[in-house]
């Protein structure tokens, strides 16, 4: 099986952006774990230009990767004469680093959002938080909800991924007929500019029917997520081996990007219209199916310019592809962690901003770095264990070998 480097190099560039994204966060209007006492809302467009499609990518990515993780463990079985065993090396994969992200990584976003938003403030120290914390206690309330903790925060998209393996390895082994006529309606659906206009249509849709639902990424009732995100995974898993779907990915990737641009441009402008101002129900409704036709515009243009400008493999992709997970676990608690021990500067954010974005991808990598040497911590970031030094047999000049 010949593996995917346009696609590596689609998933590393799409964490890197979150990475920014999640710095942006801070500077934004929007209310998150901490937010920077000099907002920047110039900069809302900037995030809007990736926010309606950058996570359904990495579901459609993930997608791809894990129908051929599966049929790796097929062949694997086959050859061996015994049933395959995927869903135990993929739950110890996903699981143990989400939890252990939840009991140790993520608390400081907690403790920093307690710092900040709690009426009174906060006295006690971290130490004393992160035991409250273990011990799930519900009584950090401020005037309109409760803080939840434990809580997975950022980590949430591991929690989605297990569960739609699950799904995916449920119908793979008992509804195998109904995966195959998925590929089959797929392939004869998403030809030519079939590729461009269905999977936006639906998008749409999904937006226009399931959207009103709230977007909480509590995996229970968080009923849009699921409906995008799986049928974007799915999607993935259905066009993994079709090669006539990703040529058009790739011929479609300039009207995509086109497509994406104004459907964005439509946004920014629909916002800025009615940002003090209810818009009429039948522009609201349209501009769902607007957020559908950006986020799947958006996804082909940036799979289709990677499959045709994508350098390939090489030693920098086979340095940050294994570095991609450890450093999305750890990046969210450095950035917010920054971000509230730079308040006291009171840097400029022209200064402040490019700092924050430097410092947490310097100290995720550090922390990497890390991370890849001691053989207990890799399992706690989702790493295999360090692979043996392979050793060639040398043999005496002179002396041959059967």
């Amino acid at each position: 099986m010949q593996r995917r480097h346009d696609l590596d190099w689609v998933r590393v560039c799409a964490f890197g952006l979150l990475v920014l994204y999640h710095v942006g966060m801070y500077y934004v209007s929007w209310s998150w774990h901490v937010n920077s006492p000099q907002p920047v809302t110039a900069l809302e467009p900037v995030m809007l230009l990736s926010s309606p499609w950058r996570l359904s990518l990495l579901f459609l990515v993930s997608g791809v990767a894990t129908a051929f993780l599966i049929e790796k463990a097929s062949r694997a079985a086959t050859a061996e004469g015994r049933r395959p065993r995927f869903i135990g090396a993929r739950s110890w994969r996903l699981l143990l680093p989400l939890a252990f992200g939840m009991l140790v990584i993520v608390p400081p976003q907690s403790y920093y959002q307690v710092l900040e938003q709690l009426p009174g403030g906060y006295h006690d120290g971290f130490l004393a938080f992160w035991a409250r914390y273990l011990q799930a206690d519900g009584s950090f309330c401020d005037a309109n909800d409760c803080l939840t903790i434990p809580t997975w925060n950022h980590l949430w998209f591991v929690a989605y991924l297990w569960v739609y393996t699950l799904v995916l390895w449920a119908l793979w082994r008992f509804a195998r007929l109904l995966l195959d006529a998925g590929r089959r309606l797929v392939e004869r659906g998403l030809r030519g500019w079939g590729m461009l206009v269905w999977p936006a249509l639906l998008l749409g849709l999904a937006r226009l029917l399931v959207g009103p639902f709230p977007s909480t990424h509590a995996l229970v009732g968080d009923w849009y997520n699921h409906v995008q995100y799986f049928g974007v995974f799915l999607l993935g898993v259905l066009i993994a081996r079709q090669a006539p779907a990703w040529d058009a990915i790739e011929r479609l990737r300039w009207p995509a990007l086109l497509l994406w641009l104004a459907s964005w441009a439509g946004i920014i402008g629909y916002f800025r219209t009615f940002a003090d101002a209810t818009p009429p129900d039948a522009l609201r409704l349209a501009m769902r199916l607007v957020w559908g036709i950006d986020q799947w515009a958006a996804i082909v243009a940036v799979l289709g310019f990677a499959r045709r400008l994508a350098p390939g493999d090489g030693p920098v992709l086979r340095y940050l592809v294994p570095a991609v997970f450890p450093v999305y676990i750890l990046h969210q608690t450095v950035t917010v962690t920054l971000a509230y021990t730079l308040r006291p500067a009171a840097l400029p954010v022209s200064l402040e901003g490019p700092l924050l974005v430097l410092a947490t991808f310097a100290l995720c990598f550090a922390g990497y770095e890390l991370i890849r040497r001691v053989s207990w911590l890799r399992p706690l970031f989702g790493l295999g264990p360090i692979a043996a030094p392979v050793v060639t047999a040398h043999r005496p000049q002179g002396t041959s070998s059967v």
